[in-house]
């Protein structure tokens, strides 16, 4: 493995482009309040969406797949690869233009011109391009081929970004169905197998005891496997019995997998208890799947046991604690702001996926209060964390 030296440069006071994770987490979370905040206006207040060529539900639903979650991933790999393999990450100007590429593929679409939108569909495409390549690159470099598996998955995101933008343009009749949902999974996929590589090690290291977790290769494996066929009949072959038993063995494999890495000392700490609860969401989600085989409630109630619920509070609880560590401050310490953001995202998960399917005659009130809670808790997230992205490291470290 190759030594990252240090920076021999004075650290510049706007620290911003020194590492991925700094301006893509400050982008997607930026990014969250205000596409909620017009998703809000638009279905729940009748505002009529600015977006030309795509109806609102696209937008809303590629802005939070495509838009704020892959944003967190970049930021993520980005930081991760160079710990990872040793070497650096892109940085400076290189992250400037690839965080630009990203934010002109959100801003563009607002214009309302067909035209801004074909050149933010082609920057969205160039962006996810130019990642791939800033995290192939150190892996080639030191040759750890292992770690092509999530290379592998940044490039399917990118042929789901092109088959929805494929539906957009009316030159594919599924593709704004196959690229968001498949974007969905993806993504999914992603947050497993980092998340397993990462939560048992901020577990057992921040309970504040020894405790020894449980893995299993059959499970991560298995995980995998069923993912992907959930994935196949789901999105491609619209098979509903295969679509529900899966869900349910993807329920069952990920209890047994959360059972394993339960330990009470977490309920004592906010940055461990909101990833416990943010898998919990997606084993909901896989239990609300199962049993939708009976179309029981709307399709979009387990899609945002996914969504909202686990990919949000997951990514989150992550970030929080990946920005706190990489700026060398005390990651047992974290801000107590942090229980009452994580509390009103958990609350706004609650209140998307439980409650319509107790209280169907407020659908509608409901989910406008659930993007309500969404918005407080980035809102409260950025009042700490805004500082924290654009200064440099508190012990003088480059990064």
């Amino acid at each position: 493995m190759q030594q990252i030296m240090p920076d021999p440069e004075p650290i510049n006071k706007f620290a911003l482009f020194e590492l991925g994770f700094r301006p893509f987490f400050l982008l997607a979370s930026l990014l969250s309040i205000f596409a909620t905040a017009i998703w809000m206006a638009s279905y729940t207040f009748g505002w009529t969406l600015p977006v030309a060529t795509v109806t609102p539900i696209a937008w809303h639903g590629h802005e939070m797949v495509f838009g704020y979650s892959v944003a967190i991933i970049a930021g993520f790999l980005l930081t991760a690869v160079r710990n990872w393999t040793g070497v650096q990450t892109i940085k400076g100007v290189p992250l400037f233009l690839l965080s630009l590429t990203w934010l002109l593929a959100r801003i563009l679409p607002l214009f309302n011109s067909p035209l801004l939108f074909e050149w933010a569909a082609m920057m969205d495409i160039l962006f996810l391009l130019g990642l791939m390549l800033a995290v192939l690159h150190p892996i080639i470099k030191v040759k750890q081929w292992r770690q092509l598996a999530i290379v592998t998955k940044i490039f399917l995101l990118l042929v789901a970004n092109i088959l929805y933008y494929l539906g957009v343009f009316h030159i594919f009749d599924q593709g704004v169905s196959w690229g968001l949902f498949s974007g969905v999974y993806l993504i999914m996929a992603l947050i497993f197998t980092l998340v397993r590589r990462v939560m048992p090690f901020f577990i057992e290291r921040g309970v504040g005891y020894q405790v020894q977790l449980k893995n299993s290769n059959l499970i991560d494996v298995t995980s995998l496997f069923l993912l992907a066929l959930l994935w196949i009949v789901d999105v491609f072959l619209k098979q509903p019995l295969l679509t529900a038993l899966s869900s349910l063995a993807l329920a069952v494999v990920h209890t047994i997998r959360l059972s394993g890495w339960y330990t009470k000392g977490i309920w004592q700490k906010p940055l461990l208890w909101v990833l416990f609860l943010g898998y919990s969401m997606f084993v909901l989600g896989f239990m609300l799947k199962a049993i939708n085989f009976f179309s029981l409630f709307p399709t979009s109630i387990p899609l945002h046991a996914f969504t909202y619920g686990g990919i949000g509070m997951m990514s989150l609880g992550m970030i929080a604690r990946i920005s706190l560590g990489h700026t060398g401050r005390n990651i047992n310490q974290p801000p107590k702001i942090l229980k009452w953001v994580f509390l009103s995202l958990f609350l706004g998960a609650i209140v998307r996926v439980v409650m319509p399917i107790i209280l169907p005659s407020a659908y509608l009130y409901l989910i406008g209060v659930s993007q309500v809670l969404w918005i407080v808790a980035f809102v409260g997230f950025l009042s700490h964390y805004f500082m924290i992205f654009v200064q440099p490291r508190v012990d003088g470290e480059p990064g």
